[in-house]
């Protein structure tokens, strides 16, 4: 049966110019034309031979396409993508020379040419396949384009965080003095200054190198400040579901190396080698921060028996090897010595629930706790001093031999920093009596006023000048509510070291959890007066209290810590001036006692 539009029918049909376009990047024409104009003249569309001689060609295509995929499969095993998508057009280019040199053939057999066409169908098919293959292949034989942003690729210096990246951040609650948190995300590197840092920058706060985080324990009623060198992701790790971190400052913390004196008793300092020899005060730190040394602290401690509640007394002695108690009084030979604690895989805690709980003899305990125990009070070595003192040199030493220059350098760093160096520094500056002079305003420039005399008249004049500015405030008379008399009054309410009706028990527990220092202060309302004040403040390690009275002169209201020699207009003006000059009081006023809510 002769097929309906002779060649030109063939070569609009769908299947075969399908598979032609797939097989082959060169145009259907360029191969068949020529063939087809040599067999079949325009003028004769119905002639039989070219009939026959157009079935053998489709066979013949049909073979020589089975050829080539055949070829290419064997060829994609060996080669490699440029070589492969090279072979996937060779083929094709000799498929088409070879039509063009084809001669007509013998009469095929007496078989319907429909169902030959129809058989030969499905190798279209197969051709649409080996397309879809050649195509999952081609990407990789096609040449490489360069990649306008590669740092968007590369995983430093991608803006989006990689899959290590991510888990490396860890959340962290902090918890400040008023019982307010705050939750932040941290990474797995920061240390303890580090997150300091970062909660001073989101509080605003003064950054002054004094604070710290505690770990704080409620269950055992422990806590400890954190190092400024220890990961807080690792410590974290070791807490307690109950146990949390409080954010709050620790003047304390490096005071040891400005004033060592303070903290170690020459009587509790010794030589390890010479049992009769002391510790020149002035090499007393040295010998701490240097490891070939051997300084050992002794001196009598309370141990609480294990799952007891009495208290023994034993002399113990604290070296760089650990914690030793002596089976025999105070004899120090090896064979006498047992050792309590090591250093290196403890931690020393304060406990903050009193001698009640624990039947301790004195108010002044501490306790050794292993870095991997969480809640286990058998593996606690609970400590009791005989004082404030002989409790902050056991509790400073054992830091000291367990960290050593370490401990100098976290201390010795904020000293040099500079302030480009940390990413949350503030631009708020601390206030210290250092930065405060006095000034004189009466020229046409200020200058600084260096004498001490002259420097007080300067005082009384500008007090003078106010006193008679609230005076004639007074005679006018002035409905604003920031008059200048009931302004004094409430003014200090918005410092920092004023904090309001506390009892006198709460004062003192401010006041030792952020370290007994010298000119550590707080103001806070009268307990039996209720128009005056109390200025509670630390000197050698020992809380005292202070009334501020209130007196009044030409019916002006003033302030006064020493029946009225000293007059001040409000309590803002008499901190400044305490802090400046020690007066009645044992020392300057240093350090206000700040309670920040995050």
């Amino acid at each position: 049966m002769a097929l309906a539009g002779g060649p030109d029918y063939f070569l609009r049909h769908s299947n075969y110019q399908e598979g032609m376009d797939r097989s082959s990047s060169h145009r259907p024409e360029e191969l068949i034309v020529p063939g087809f104009q040599r067999s079949a003249p325009p003028n004769l569309p119905h002639h039989h031979d070219d009939d026959v001689d157009l079935e053998k060609l489709v066979n013949e295509m049909n073979s020589s396409m089975e050829s080539v995929y055949s070829n290419q499969a064997d060829t994609a095993l060996i080669l490699n993508g440029h070589r492969h998508h090279h072979h996937m057009h060779a083929p094709c280019v000799r498929h088409g020379q070879a039509l063009r040199r084809h001669t007509p053939p013998a009469a095929p057999p007496s078989v319907p040419s429909r169902e030959r066409l129809r058989h030969s169908q499905p190798m279209h098919i197969q051709a649409a396949r080996c397309l879809r293959e050649e195509q999952h292949l081609r990407p990789a034989s096609l040449p490489a384009i360069p990649n306008p942003f590669p740092e968007l690729c590369s995983p430093a210096g991608s803006p989006v965080p990689s899959p290590t990246e991510a888990s490396d951040k860890h959340i962290v609650k902090v918890w400040s003095e008023d019982g307010a948190g705050k939750v932040v995300e941290i990474l797995a590197d920061m240390t303890a200054r580090d997150v300091c840092q970062l909660l001073v920058y989101k509080s605003h706060c003064v950054d002054d190198n004094a604070w710290t985080l505690v770990e704080h324990h409620p269950i055992l009623g422990l806590e400890r400040c954190l190092e400024d060198h220890e990961l807080v992701v690792q410590v974290q790790a070791s807490m307690s579901s109950d146990s949390k971190f409080l954010f709050r400052k620790n003047y304390a913390k490096y005071e040891f190396f400005r004033n060592p004196l303070n903290f170690f008793p020459e009587q509790m300092v010794a030589w390890c080698q010479e049992s009769d020899g002391t510790i020149p005060q002035s090499q007393l730190l040295q010998n701490f921060l240097n490891s070939s040394s051997c300084p050992e602290i002794q001196g009598y401690l309370y141990m609480k028996e294990p799952g007891r509640k009495s208290w023994k007394k034993l002399y113990m002695f604290l070296r760089r090897s650990g914690l030793y108690f002596s089976n025999k009084g105070t004899s120090k030979e090896p064979r006498h010595l047992q050792l309590l604690s090591d250093l290196d895989d403890s931690n020393i805690f304060t406990i903050i629930t009193g001698r009640k709980l624990h039947n301790a003899p004195t108010d002044f305990q501490f306790c050794i706790k292993p870095s991997k125990a969480r809640g286990d009070c058998k593996e606690m070595k609970m400590l009791c001093a005989e004082d404030e003192q002989s409790r902050t040199c056991w509790m400073t030493a054992f830091r000291l031999l367990k960290y050593g220059i370490i401990l100098y350098k976290s201390y010795s760093v904020p000293q040099h920093r500079k302030p480009n160096l940390s990413h949350f520094s503030t631009p708020v500056r601390s206030v210290s009596e250092n930065s405060l002079v006095a000034m004189d305003f009466s020229g046409r420039t200020g200058r600084v006023i260096d004498n001490p005399v002259e420097a007080q008249s300067a005082a009384l004049e500008e007090g003078q000048t106010w006193r008679k500015r609230s005076q004639r405030m007074n005679v006018l008379g002035s409905p604003s509510p920031l008059h200048p008399s009931s302004l004094s009054t409430v003014i200090h309410r918005t410092q920092v070291w004023f904090h309001g009706r506390i009892m006198r028990e709460e004062a003192h527990k401010m006041i030792i959890q952020q370290g007994q220092v010298d000119g550590l202060f707080l103001l806070r309302d009268s307990q039996s007066n209720p128009k005056a004040f109390v200025l509670t403040m630390c000197h050698h390690q020992k809380i005292k209290h202070f009334q501020i009275l209130p007196c009044e002169e030409d019916g002006q209201v003033f302030f006064s810590l020493d029946d009225s020699a000293t007059k001040f207009t409000d309590l803002i003006h008499l901190v400044e001036f305490y802090q400046l000059n020690r007066g009645v009081l044992p020392c300057k006023l240093k350090h206000p006692c700040t309670a920040v809510a995050l």
